[in-house]
């Protein structure tokens, strides 16, 4: 086997050649130290608590309600009559003005929307408890202030948010004066009037990444901190409840009659709220009965929040369109909140999003390929697969980084449920991680997939509920042609039971030493009593995958590269079983920070060969072949989680020139927006790596017999 290491240094980046019309004006090309970009004006602003909380509200403005950054302003002066005292000015944080206004002609009588944003609090060990309106009159007071009275009665919404807490206020001016009534939202744009449905005041939107992790933190925090649940059971009803959101956008997509849902005021009265609490329970029963064949749910689960908390977060869900939200958005926020809630207690090793993208994108699976992930946790390689699939699909139609079209995200749906049910499979010992991931796939896919509970290393014998039905449908070497997993690993879980072990002897489940004349391997007559887990698990993935398919596997760079005689005989199995594909090595943030583990990891992918290329190794006829290989030093975060951006030799933070587009319904008809934007670029090597590994395939194909091909003797 021939090593074959790229240079993998990242040249500068240079401003992308766009056509001079295209640019706006001014366009950031360097950022200084404390300042970023502005998503109103696009230009360099200070980098504040506030300033944050603002630039991810105006982002979601755009995005989710279809408010064009144009007619948008930051700190716009608006007159402030209280009583008793002189007008004065006072700037309002974001001002929306009427659709169209030229920023010269901006004034108060064409002002329409209100926002004030503040710092977010700073978070403790605990839950940051969320306000109820009635608790925040002061800060509230300042929003109506901005709003004004009866003297602007063309200026009717506003909001009010920290990022943690957010508050929607309606101003009602009648011949008495004006009210203040709290909403759940704001109501559509005025320029998309059009797109009103029946049983709402909102259109059901796409969700921004961002602010949907946020919505589904919030969420959980409410039911945590102000209901008094611990963690894990905030989780469980937070999710009965996603689960029935999405039950419900199924069953009433085209027909109008959607009872996942709230008026704008119902979430502020007792017979609103008992309203809302009437129509939930009943779908929940539905959702129950539903996938009880699944195990998804018991029939003994039921919603336990109490009607406040219920409404809380019915208002704060019911708005997305969670069908036609990206696969990716909706996988980063359950990721989110799955791992800050099922990870720790149980020191299950989470799998950083960064590296899960990686072993995606270089194993690339295919439409008509059945992956697995045997050691699934929450199913992040698994979400990552049905999103590489979205994007795949995407580019072939040509519309890679536009919002899907209606068609493309009815037709994406149907391909990403077919796949799911059809090719995507996975399992854990862990029931509730089994659930977990269940419900992350019917998030994603709209079904709830093949997840099950098993213990991988003793398969195919075990007792757990899912042994029986993997047996049937992802046999040992029979079905699987892409195995991804990040396998729990160290000598403090040693695998020790004989009947697990038993399994192994065959393979890495040995003792060694080495010849003291020669210094070659010598099997002892003995056998280990234990071994770790990750040692078993490299044998097992190469047992499940059929010839010629691929494997993705995570493991602690000690089994790669100790001089042991134990470590060296499994890189000799290794060799023996499998085509090196490239082995990718990653620096210890990588870990720290998404897992809290401190260790040195590096990806390692195979390809599994056939009995005829097996024999060939043994009696020495095997040919050299390339392997790529590349370590990289940078995941785009230190070890603290803080972002890492590029910089030019002053220091000065590198820009890039990017189009974000969204879609929105204008009076029927669907119109696509284009904002360019400069933003930091991310000092992350993993994206390039993985550009790398496709310059390097093309150059030099994938050893071993292709499985595609009718033949299955030669090499590729």
């Amino acid at each position: 086997m021939e090593e074959l290491t790229l240079d993998l240094e990242i040249p500068r980046p240079t401003e992308p050649e766009v056509s001079p019309e295209a640019v706006p004006q001014p366009q950031v090309t360097t950022l200084g130290e404390g300042q970023i970009v502005d998503y109103i004006t696009n230009t360099p602003v200070k980098d504040t608590p506030k300033e944050r909380v603002r630039q991810r509200i105006a982002r979601a403005l755009f995005h989710e309600h279809g408010i064009s950054p144009g007619d948008m302003a930051a700190d716009f002066p608006i007159t402030v009559s209280t009583d008793g005292a002189r007008a004065r000015k006072k700037k309002a944080d974001i001002a929306i003005f009427v659709h169209g206004t030229k920023p010269s002609e901006r004034s108060e009588e064409n002002l329409r929307r209100v926002v004030v944003c503040k710092p977010e609090p700073k978070r403790g060990k605990n839950v940051v408890k969320l306000r109820e309106p009635a608790q925040a009159q002061k800060d509230l007071q300042e929003l109506k202030d901005l709003l004004g009275a009866e003297d602007r009665p063309q200026c009717t919404d506003g909001m009010w948010t920290d990022g943690v807490d957010f508050f929607f206020l309606k101003k009602i001016v009648n011949k008495f004066g004006a009210t203040y009534e709290d909403r759940s939202d704001w109501d559509v744009a005025p320029e998309s009037v059009g797109s009103r449905t029946v049983v709402s005041h909102q259109r059901l939107r796409r969700a921004e990444p961002e602010m949907l992790k946020t919505t589904f933190r919030r969420c959980h925090n409410y039911i945590h901190g102000n209901e008094g649940m611990p963690k894990d059971a905030a989780f469980w009803q937070f999710l009965y409840l996603l689960f029935a959101k999405m039950y419900d956008e199924r069953k009433s997509r085209g027909t109008g009659r959607a009872r996942f849902r709230t008026d704008m005021t119902e979430p502020f009265s007792d017979e609103g709220r008992a309203a809302i609490r009437k129509r939930i329970e009943s779908l929940f029963e539905e959702v129950k009965a539903e996938y009880a064949p699944l195990n998804v749910f018991k029939q003994t689960d039921e919603i336990t929040l109490s009607d406040r908390a219920l409404a809380f977060i019915v208002s704060e869900l019911a708005p997305y369109d969670l069908g036609g939200t990206d696969v990716d958005a909706k996988g980063i926020a359950y990721q989110e909140l799955v791992g800050t809630n099922l990870r720790g207690d149980r020191g299950q090793y989470f799998t950083p999003r960064g590296a899960v993208r990686l072993m995606v994108e270089i194993l690339n699976p295919q439409e008509d390929e059945t992956v697995l992930d045997p050691t699934c946790g929450t199913g992040g390689f698994l979400q990552a697969t049905l999103n590489h699939l979205h994007h795949t699909w995407q580019k072939q139609d040509g519309t890679y980084g536009f919002p899907d079209s209606p068609e493309q995200t009815e037709r994406y749906r149907d391909k990403l449920r077919a796949y799911a049910d059809k090719h995507l499979f996975g399992s854990d010992f862990d029931p509730f991680l089994v659930r977990a991931t269940t419900m992350n796939i019917m998030t994603l896919a709209d079904t709830t997939g093949n997840v099950f509970h098993m213990d991988s290393l003793a398969f195919p014998r075990g007792h757990l509920s899912g042994v029986e039905p993997a047996k049937a449908k992802i046999p040992l070497g029979e079905t699987v042609d892409v195995l991804l997993t990040n396998p729990p690993f160290g000598a403090d879980i040693p695998i020790s039971d004989e009947s697990v072990l038993g399994s192994f002897r065959d393979g890495v489940a040995k003792s060694w030493g080495r010849d003291k004349d020669t210094g070659e391997l010598v099997e002892s007559i003995s056998k280990p009593t234990s071994m770790a887990p990750e040692e078993l698990f490299i044998q097992r993935a190469i047992e499940w995958v059929k010839p010629g398919g691929r494997i993705g596997i995570v493991l602690p760079n000690g089994v790669l590269s100790n001089p042991g005689p134990t470590a060296e005989a499994i890189r000799r199995y290794i060799l023996e079983q499998c085509w090196v594909l490239a082995s990718v090595e990653l620096p210890v943030e990588t870990f720290i920070v998404d897992a809290n583990v401190n260790i040195l990891t590096t990806l390692l992918f195979l390809k599994k060969k056939t009995a005829q290329e097996v024999r060939n190794h043994r009696i020495g006829t095997e040919k050299p072949y390339p392997v790529f290989m590349a370590v990289a030093e940078k995941v785009g975060f230190d070890r603290r989680g803080n972002e890492l951006y590029k910089r030019h030799p002053n220091g000065d933070v590198v820009m890039e020139a990017t189009v974000e587009r969204e879609r929105i319904r204008i009076n029927g008809k669907d119109e696509v927006r284009e904002l360019k934007r400069s933003r930091p670029v991310v000092d992350n090597d993993l994206p390039v790596i993985a550009e790398k590994y496709r310059e390097f395939r093309a150059k030099y194909p994938m050893p071993g017999a292709d499985p595609r091909a009718a033949s299955t003797g030669g090499q590729a």
